[in-house]
């Protein structure tokens, strides 16, 4: 079996090629698919497409709703959707994938630092595993694909 894993959450680091490079290297039977992760490409779509908009609001909502396109799609194609979420930046974004996937019945890894444990603790709760590095979603990864 081949399995579809979405890697949500937080753009800002190299976290999602490192669980490419750890897939790759151990040959796992693993599809991996992302949101757009350029920022600037992702916040400025909808009016790149759609035309200019006067008000921040319509700015943003027509972006967030062509994004919305790929990520509702790829999340319900997923098996997996393993969401990371960084120290830096809160990520409420990243929240409402985690919440997406579980309304879907879709497995959930959580990845974030422990200083995230408290306020995330009900995203936790509903994660079959919660990590804190990319070298963990690869050894659960590995493991799950064991023949």
């Amino acid at each position: 079996m081949e399995y579809i894993v979405y890697l949500s959450g937080e753009i800002h680091s190299d976290w999602r090629e490192q669980i490419r490079a750890g897939v790759e290297k151990l040959k796992l039977p693993v599809s991996l698919y992302a949101p757009v992760t350029d920022h600037e490409s992702s916040d400025e779509v909808g009016s790149k497409i759609l035309g200019e908009e006067e008000k921040p609001f319509w700015k943003d909502h027509k972006a967030s709703k062509i994004n919305a396109i790929r990520t509702n799609s790829l999340i319900q194609q997923a098996d997996i959707v393993v969401v990371r979420f960084g120290d830096k930046y809160k990520q409420w974004n990243a929240a409402f994938d985690a919440g997406q996937a579980v309304a879907m019945g879709k497995q959930l890894i959580v990845m974030h630092s422990p200083e995230l444990t408290h306020p995330l603790k009900e995203v936790d709760a509903q994660a079959m595993a919660v990590t804190e590095t990319p070298q963990q979603v690869v050894e659960i990864l590995s493991y799950i694909t064991q023949a």
